[in-house]
């Protein structure tokens, strides 16, 4: 599938797109990137829910210009990967394990062939609460993983007993495929900057509400009472007492200050306790770290940079 370029979002150079099939039937669309002279190996970049490929190609850049080859996709249900139901608008899975499904097609299918070792990961939000998941069952494919405001917790009144409670309720009503409550099939990041809760920079901002604006397909709503439910249940995973010491593969953590999608003091308490795990809070930052303001952006390329590629920690 073609990826979409506007002048203020270019297409960056040497892709190479297509579509993959999981193993149980879903096509999902992908993208690679050549990696440049002096290559370091390659990085699987991981989105956010309601994201897509093209909202990335600034980090693509920046993953490139460090002399990485890259490798992403659009998780089941979002960007142009296919989706599951009649209204396209509704983020929507059963379970996570379903965008673990998606990343071993994806691993099998487009990185382990085509791109050059050693293999990292970035993944943000709702990508990190899927690397979480795979890390404390032993992936086996990233040397190092860095993380972008992992979705490890949700922030305030989302994350509420009351809040479980109904939603597991409407779950087993058979209302699974609604919208949440109070969700509607508004498209994220298409509305006013002002107000957003993603970022502080308006020019990025803008930048995605205009590849929507030009690719109305990409756009994507609320999630559904299913989508919702399961990630109640897979970042309650998080929380068992004996979950950091089942993880081995090294991780970075950064969390950002002024978040209010996911919850900061989770994602601080949980990498402590990691036994590989390292990270860092970016102080006045919004949610997405990697489409903020230079200010922020740059604290997290420098820890990424401090990261990755790095000394093995386990052999």
């Amino acid at each position: 599938m073609d990826l979409v370029s506007i002048p203020a979002n270019p297409v960056p150079d040497d892709v190479v797109t297509g579509t993959i099939k999981t193993s149980d039937g879903v096509n999902l669309r992908f993208a690679r990137w050549h990696p440049p002279p002096g290559r370091k190996g390659t990085i699987c970049l991981f989105q956010g829910r309601a994201e897509f490929i093209e909202k990335y190609f600034e980090t693509v850049r920046e993953l490139r210009s460090r002399g990485f080859a890259v490798a992403t996709f659009d998780w089941r249900g979002q960007g142009r990967s296919q989706r599951k139901l009649d209204d396209p608008r509704k983020g929507h899975v059963g379970d996570f394990s379903e965008y673990e499904t998606d990343l071993e097609a994806f691993m099998r299918e487009v990185v382990l062939p085509d791109c050059p070792p050693p293999i990292f990961a970035v993944a943000h939000s709702m990508g990190g609460t899927v690397m979480m998941r795979l890390a404390r069952k032993g992936s086996r494919w990233f040397d190092r993983v860095v993380l972008s405001a992992p979705m490890i917790q949700l922030a305030g009144s989302r994350d509420s007993g009351f809040a479980k409670f109904a939603v597991r309720a409407m779950r087993y009503a058979g209302m699974g495929s609604a919208y949440v409550p109070s969700g509607n099939d508004t498209v994220v990041a298409s509305g006013p900057y002002i107000g957003n809760h993603l970022t502080s920079d308006p020019v990025r901002y803008a930048r995605t509400k205009a590849v929507l604006e030009a690719a109305p397909d990409l756009g994507l709503g609320s999630p559904t009472v299913a989508w919702l439910n399961a990630a109640y249940r897979a970042m309650n995973e998080f929380t068992d007492p004996a979950f950091p010491g089942k993880v081995r593969q090294p991780l970075m953590l950064v969390a950002a200050g002024r978040d209010d999608i996911v919850s900061t003091a989770a994602t601080e308490e949980l990498a402590i306790r990691l036994r590989a795990g390292s990270h860092l809070i970016v102080a006045g930052s919004r949610h997405e770290l990697m489409m903020e303001q230079d200010r922020y952006r740059g604290q997290f390329w420098a820890a990424f940079d401090a990261f990755v590629p790095g000394t093995p920690l386990f052999k």
